[in-house]
């Protein structure tokens, strides 16, 4: 079974994303930037989402987390909720 290790920032707005993310590449914590503007639950841990099986998150977030490369900020990615920006810290398969 796939699992990934994955956290990320919820916002409404695409340019909110944007900014963030180049924060976050020009070297912010993640942590922080989660706590102070994530709308998921998730914010008081960092943005931290811990332990995710392949079919638990929404499909175009379940695509990425299950395709896309390790360790690196992928966004904005749209879904119902709004902009995600994700890192997936580390993904297994067995």
């Amino acid at each position: 079974m796939k699992t990934a290790i994955v956290r990320h920032i919820l916002v409404k707005e695409k340019t909110l994303a944007e900014q963030l993310k180049k924060k976050l590449q020009s070297g912010a914590d993640f942590n922080k930037l989660a706590q102070q503007y994530s709308t998921c639950n998730s914010a008081r841990r960092g943005g931290e989402l811990g332990e995710v099986k392949k079919g638990q998150l929404v499909p175009v977030i379940d695509k990425l987390v299950f395709s896309g490369a390790e360790r690196v900020i992928h966004g904005p990615v749209k879904s119902q909720f709004g902009f995600h920006l994700l890192e997936i810290k580390f993904r297994m398969n067995f």
